[in-house]
């Protein structure tokens, strides 16, 4: 009888690590187990679950502790990852006795929300989670900037090694946590990989002393391309910075990439820019994210717009119950159900695409994750509109 434990320290060597690089990375790989070694300082806080019958590990799944941002209030997240399971034991139903015992755990010590890339999306979709937004990739020559370095903007671009400017890093990320729907802020233990190899530049505009915008990169190569990660800025100011920051890299690289969040327009940052944006979902290697409510108080004081609706949420153990959330004073107070009001029948991730704002009510409908009449329809939108969630911050 296969039983779940939860390990920690290097016990994790000898369970959870034995099935992560033939489930994860290219096999068979000699040094592999060096390298799960040397990366045990980037799983320190995880809270990590196996499952063993007869002293083998047969599959695993692990739980960061992580905030996010859910319509402008901060709340304590689980990023779940690692999930895992010996080939010889798949579809025997242990990564749902494993996530539902994660759910419950990451639960009692206070997150409210979960995110993960998924493997296998409608599996996911069963245990509550809807996909996200995907962040773009925008490929354009650094020439099609130029014009932006003609124009007097307030402020400079500094450009240091990550390992001096980490701290200015993650205060700038602890920042964008509380004013980006959907942004996620990993702890420290789980943010430094990024200085090991440290093999990125940072680049931080600053206006009268404040950060307003970032963004880390490497470049491969003389001629080559500039290699930037996520678009970080506070202000359109902020953003104008670092563009013509990478203007200044024409004659050095023929082009850059950047990852953008899903609703920036990038043919609108300068006159005549030939610009390539592209969002592509595929299966495994490249998934949406997908998020989930672990209870309902995540939805407790949300702010809202003017509706007012009950809900009953079906078919998941954690959420299911009937539920009014009412917006009539400029925040969601969640309350038990009885008062009267519209009503909508939700599953449980037709309730999450719903608070994450990815979905219209009647989307929901259409994709069988709900019921509603269309008074209720009308109320949601008012409460829940739609939003673009940054999920930026993934560390």
């Amino acid at each position: 009888m296969s039983n779940i434990r939860q390990v920690s320290g290097d016990e994790r060597l000898h369970t959870a690590f034995t099935l992560y690089p033939y489930a994860f990375d290219k096999t068979p790989a000699a040094d592999a187990a060096g390298e799960l070694r040397d990366s045990l300082r980037f799983h320190e806080g995880n809270h990590t679950l196996v499952v063993e019958e007869g002293g083998r590990t047969l599959a695993t799944a692990s739980g960061i502790p992580t905030h996010q941002n859910l319509r402008g209030s901060v709340v304590r997240m689980a990023g779940i990852a690692w999930v895992a399971t010996h080939p010889d034991a798949r579809r025997q139903g242990h990564s749902s006795r494993l996530m539902h015992r994660l759910h419950r755990d990451m639960l009692d010590t206070g997150h409210l929300l979960a995110a993960l890339y998924p493997f296998h999306p409608s599996f996911y979709e069963k245990l509550g989670y809807v996909g996200l937004l995907l962040n773009r990739t925008v490929t354009l020559s650094p020439q099609g900037l130029a014009p932006l370095l003609n124009v007097a903007l307030p402020g400079e671009v500094r450009r240091q090694d990550i390992r001096d400017g980490f701290e200015v890093y993650r205060a700038f990320q602890r920042r964008l946590l509380s004013e980006r729907h959907g942004f996620m802020f990993t702890p420290d233990y789980r943010a430094a990989r990024i200085l090991d190899p440290a093999d990125r530049w940072l680049a931080t505009a600053t206006v009268d002393g404040e950060v307003a915008g970032l963004l880390t990169y490497y470049i491969d190569g003389y001629g080559g391309c500039l290699h930037a990660d996520e678009l970080l800025y506070t202000s359109a100011l902020g953003r104008a910075l670092l563009l013509r920051f990478l203007a200044q890299h024409a004659y050095q690289v023929s082009q850059v990439t950047i990852t953008v969040a899903p609703d920036e327009f990038p043919e609108t940052w300068a006159p005549s820019l030939a610009v390539r944006t592209v969002t592509e979902a595929s299966f495994p290697t490249s998934p949406p994210l997908m998020g989930r409510l672990l209870s309902m108080d995540a939805l407790q004081g949300v702010r809202c717009g003017p509706g007012r609706v009950e809900i009953e949420a079906v078919g998941d153990q954690l959420l299911a119950g009937r539920y009014l959330l009412d917006g009539t004073g400029g925040s969601i107070d969640v309350a038990a159900a009885g008062r009267g009001g519209e009503k909508a029948t939700l599953t449980a991730a037709g309730l999450c695409a719903l608070a994450y704002g990815v979905l219209d009510p009647l989307d929901v409908v259409a994709r069988g994750l709900g019921e509603m009449s269309q008074g209720a329809v009308v109320q949601l939108r008012e409460l829940l509109p739609r939003r673009a969630p940054h999920a930026f911050g993934k560390g």
